[in-house]
C-alpha cells in the first residue's frame, strides 16, 4: 500500500513540486495551504508522514506540530527557511523528527522521508526488525544485541548503526550517509562520531565469527561484510 504524505505548505510552487515528486516516487499526497487546513487534513487523511512548513497562515507550524503531537506520534519533517541552529534544535525538541532548510534538493527531501519512515517503522513490511547471522542477533524491536548467545549491553545508537549496516550486507556507506540515515538529521558535530561508534561496536564483535565482520573501506566509510554474499 502506498504511504501517505501530508504536505502543509502555503507556497504554491513548493507545494506543487513536492506533490509531483512524491507522487512520482509512489507516495499518495494531500496538500494543505494553511495551518488550520493542515490540522483538518491530518485528521481526515491520516498520513504516514507530514511535511510541515513553519511560516503558515491561520496557524503556524509550531502550533500545528503541537496539535499533531497531542493526537499521535506521526513522523513530522519541518520544512522551513529558518536555518539557524537554535531553530533546528527548537524544532527537534518540540517533537519534529527531522528538519530541512529551504532551499533544498528534492533528492535530499526524498532521502530524509525514507530515513524517517525506516526509523519510525512505517516503512517496514510489517515484519519484525530483527537480523540474524552466525553467532549474532540484532533486534531493534527489543533493542537487544545477542553475541554468541549472550545479551550484550549496547546503547541505542550503536545498535541502530549496526542494524543499518547489517541490513545491507557488503554495501559501503560513507560517514555522512550514516550520520544522515542513522542519526536522522544534520548532526551538530563531525563524522568522527561514526568512527567512535564503530570502534565501540568492534570491541563487542571482534573475532566472534569468521562469516561476517565490520570492515573499514579506507577513504570511503564502512560496511558489514558477509562471507559469500558479495
Amino acid at each position: 500500500m502506498a504511504r501517505k504524505v501530508l504536505i502543509i505548505e502555503d507556497d504554491n510552487n513548493i507545494a506543487e513540486l513536492l506533490h509531483l515528486y512524491l507522487e512520482k516516487e509512489g507516495f499518495t499526497t494531500c496538500v494543505a495551504r494553511d495551518g488550520g487546513k493542515g490540522v483538518e487534513q491530518f485528521r481526515a487523511f491520516q498520513p504516514d508522514l507530514i511535511l510541515l512548513d513553519i511560516m503558515l497562515p491561520v496557524m503556524d507550524g509550531w502550533s500545528v506540530l503541537k496539535k499533531v503531537r497531542e493526537e499521535g506520534d506521526i513522523p513530522v519533517i519541518m520544512l522551513t527557511a529558518k536555518g539557524e541552529v537554535e531553530d533546528r534544535v527548537s524544532g527537534l525538541e518540540s517533537g519534529a523528527d527531522d528538519y530541512i532548510v529551504k532551499p533544498f534538493e528534492m533528492k535530499e527531501v526524498l532521502a530524509r522521508i525514507h530515513a524517517v519512515l525506516r526509523r519510525t517503522g512505517a516503512e517496514e513490511d510489517g515484519g519484525e526488525k530483527k537480523l540474524a547471522f552466525d553467532k549474532l542477533v540484532v533486534n531493534l524491536d527489543s533493542y537487544e544485541l545477542l553475541v554468541d548467545g549472550q545479551r550484550v549491553d549496547t546503547p541505542p545508537k550503536e545498535l541502530e548503526l549496526l542494524f543499518h549496516l547489517a541490513s545491507a550486507p557488503n554495501r559501503v556507506f560513507t560517514r555522512n550517509q550514516l550520520l544522515d540515515e542513522v542519526w536522522g538529521f544534520d548532526y551538530f558535530g563531525d563524522s568522527r562520531t561514526v568512527d567512535v561508534h564503530i570502534k565501540r561496536l568492534r570491541e563487542k564483535l571482534e573475532g566472534v565469527s569468521q562469516q561476517w565482520s565490520l570492515k573499514t573501506v579506507w577513504g570511503v566509510g564502512y560496511k558489514f561484510e558477509v562471507a559469500g554474499n558479495s
